[in-house]
């Protein structure tokens, strides 16, 4: 069996795009911002060699993960630099890895139906593929059936539970849109935490962190990657614990907590002022509180207009 010599380096242009899946516009963008090095000239034509084609599967397996240009220029000056990269692509792989033990599942249209009380509701589905709970697979099943992949089977069983509890399925896609922006928040602040005293000293632009450093940094995300998931579990379980007894003894109208009256609404009150209230008179008591220093500002401001609006003049007669 021969091999075809195109294959094999020095490659000409149209070849490499050939093998890299690129076009040869796109390879000729890199080179100019400096993501490729420049060919070797050899006479009239221009040479690429398994370097160019190597760094090109590396430039769009970092696209993939949705780094962008200039920070995969970033990435690939660390070769440049004197560091290895793929010390540096392994931090990167590292850190795009997944950050929970679920393996993904599929689904069939017809089992979803199913698991949601046997009606077929394609509103909830597309959903459900919007919010990547569901992800098509192409033709993924027999026949014409629709299948889907299920990144967390976890989240689609506890739909699963809440809609046979009652729960309409609007109202838990609605609910999972709002947690998802409450969790991102969390995410984001504990990136920023870890980065602050942790990663700062590898993610410094004032220096180029060596192998060893990369090395350590992926080890380092190794370890602190379950320790969000478990702070918020331990966070989750101890307000869970907190507000679900009061919760309820505020429903049942038990204790010293009265139930709420017709009409009344929730008002959101800040994490901090709300500990503060609880250790002042305890949490059992703090529906109360907040209700009667609310009422007795009402008061006092009805108070302060009575007396505006009847001002010394009134009393004294002026001008008598």
């Amino acid at each position: 069996m021969t091999t075809d010599p195109a294959a094999r380096p020095p490659y000409r242009i149209e070849t490499l795009a050939h093998l890299t899946g690129t076009t040869v516009r796109t390879i000729r963008a890199y080179q100019d911002r400096g993501l490729l090095p420049r060919p070797e000239r050899q006479g009239r034509a221009n040479h690429y060699s398994d370097t160019h084609r190597t760094r090109l599967h590396q430039i769009a397996d970092l696209l993939d993960r949705g780094y962008t240009l200039a920070s995969i220029k970033e990435l690939l000056d660390a070769h440049d630099t004197g560091r290895g990269l793929g010390g540096v692509l392994g931090l990167v792989a590292e850190v795009d890895g997944p950050w929970t033990d679920e393996e993904p599942s599929r689904v069939s249209r017809a089992d979803l139906t199913a698991r949601f009380g046997g009606t077929a509701d394609d509103r909830a589905i597309a959903e459900a593929v919007a919010l990547g709970v569901l992800e098509p697979v192409p033709g993924g099943g027999d026949g014409d059936e629709d299948v889907f992949l299920v990144p967390s089977p976890q989240e689609l069983a506890v739909a699963v539970e809440l809609h046979a509890a009652g729960v309409p399925l609007g109202a838990i896609t609605t609910h999972l849109r709002e947690l998802r922006s409450q969790v991102e928040q969390i995410a984001a602040r504990f990136l920023e935490f870890t980065t602050e005293h942790v990663f700062a000293r590898y993610l410094d632009g004032a220096h180029h962190p060596t192998d060893a450093d990369v090395a350590e940094a992926a080890s380092l995300v190794r370890r602190l990657r379950p320790l969000a998931r478990q702070t918020v579990d331990a966070e989750l379980a101890r307000a869970m614990r907190l507000f679900a007894g009061h919760h309820l003894r505020r429903h049942l109208g038990s204790g010293d907590v009265p139930p709420p009256p017709s009409g009344a609404r929730a008002v959101p009150v800040p994490v901090e002022t709300m500990r503060a209230v609880e250790a002042l008179v305890g949490a059992d008591h703090a529906a109360g509180f907040f209700a009667l220093a609310a009422e007795r500002e009402v008061r006092a401001r009805t108070l302060d207009r009575l007396v505006s609006s009847h001002g010394p003049s009134d009393d004294l007669g002026e001008g008598d």
